[in-house]
């Protein structure tokens, strides 16, 4: 699929804010994480393999060319970064692409 010069521009300004969304609620999730009632040690090393885990998500990084939109929402669809309703400004064929190869588990 040829992603449109609309389609495009959009993409480049949501896919920040939807990082930092995504990056405010893996904070959350951290702070949650080292108040538990665990030894130092243990709340350090989960904390240290949830960090290397979460940092290779497009939802906090990702190097992207026009050619790459398309994996790419799939990526921050299947790691929860956005969901389908993010895409709602998107053009009628971008959402239908992505809806079906989701749909159909191709990513």
């Amino acid at each position: 699929m040829e992603i449109s010069k609309a389609d495009w521009q959009l993409f480049r300004e949501k896919l920040p804010e939807w990082q930092e969304n995504y990056m405010d609620r893996l904070i959350q999730e951290y702070v949650f994480l080292l108040n538990e009632e665990k030894a130092s040690s243990e709340k350090f090393w989960e904390l240290e393999k949830r960090i290397n885990s979460d940092k290779r998500s497009p939802g906090v990084s990702v190097q992207y060319r026009k050619s790459d939109v398309l994996s790419i929402l799939l990526g921050l669809i299947r790691d929860g970064v956005i969901c389908f309703d993010d895409l709602i400004q998107f053009s009628d064929d971008l959402r239908d692409t992505v809806k079906i190869i989701a749909d159909r588990n191709l990513f």
